[in-house]
């Protein structure tokens, strides 16, 4: 029960801080009707729908008599120049008079949008001795708008101070259409890609050369064929040379050069002769055996 019940505490806890710290600049613009104007410009624009998303603002609003002149004006004009009436800081009348310098720059909603160009999204609070001026804080921009008084606060999350009349921004009203209909226009570069596709089928060309190429080593191919039949027709050559050597070197060493092959020859043929002799005498001693024998058998 009691994990339960500290639960249930912290959830309220957690739904009394979302309830304090959120708002609605309608609901809260309603309560004055001298800023009904304003307030329904900001509903108009969608501008109040982009104050209600933020944690802190502080809104220098236009009463009914100083907004004539942006009623009658295109909404997107409207927006860029009601979108730099609201500081991204939380400042009231306390806090403006604690100001340490003469100048103070702060960033506005119209910064936050992403189109301003130069400092545009910035204006310049500065204290003058006819009191709080606002102005631009693009250069050569009047500080035209004076602090009339604080209209509410909610520290530190919103405040609604009015001033004198609207801020003049120089250069936001010929400010070309937001960008988000622009981007969705931004990928029609994808046709910049298909003349890109184009660029392959001049490629083929570029085939054409490899096409080249391979004539031109075919053409390199028969060089080396030249140049392979040069070698089988040097290795016979030098085949039949290497040979000659051989059949030619033991042909003439024998006869002219090399007296001792013939001296080894001459040896030989002596030696065979005394063979043939030695076996004729044998021949003719055993006929003269056999001659005698068969004579002592006649006599006999």
């Amino acid at each position: 029960m009691d994990s339960k019940a500290s639960s249930l505490l912290f959830i309220a806890f957690l739904c009394l801080i979302s309830t304090s710290t959120a708002f609605n600049i309608t609901r809260i613009l309603a309560q004055y009707p001298e800023f009904a104007s304003f307030n329904d410009l900001l509903s108009q624009s969608g501008l109040a729908q982009e104050m209600n998303s933020r944690q802190t603002i502080t809104v220098l609003a236009l009463d009914n008599g100083s907004i004539d002149g942006l009623s009658g004006r295109p909404l997107d004009i409207a927006k860029r120049i009601l979108s730099a009436h609201v500081i991204l800081d939380y400042y009231d009348q306390i806090k403006l008079s604690k100001l340490q310098k003469a100048s103070t720059i702060v960033t506005t909603l119209y910064q936050a949008s992403g189109v301003a160009e130069e400092r545009q999204g910035f204006l310049n609070i500065s204290r003058t001795a006819e009191g709080i001026k606002f102005g631009s804080a693009m250069k050569g921009a009047p500080l035209s708008a004076s602090l009339v008084k604080s209209v509410y606060s909610q520290p530190y999350n919103i405040s609604v101070l009015q001033v004198s009349e609207p801020i003049e921004t120089p250069g936001i009203e010929n400010m070309a259409p937001p960008p988000p209909p622009g981007s969705a226009a931004v990928p029609k570069k994808t046709p910049a890609p298909a003349p890109s596709t184009k660029t392959p089928p001049a490629a083929p060309p570029t085939a054409k050369t490899p096409a080249k190429s391979p004539a031109k080593s075919p053409s390199k191919a028969p060089a080396p064929s030249k140049e392979g039949p040069s070698t089988p027709t040097e290795a016979p050559a030098e085949g039949p040379v290497a040979d000659a050597p051989v059949a030619d070197g033991p042909v003439a060493a024998v006869p002219a050069n090399s007296p001792g092959p013939d001296t080894e020859v001459a040896d030989e043929a002596p030696a065979v002769a005394p063979a043939k002799a030695a076996s004729s005498r044998m021949h003719v001693a055993g006929a003269t055996v056999v001659i005698g024998l068969f004579a002592c058998i006649m006599g006999f």
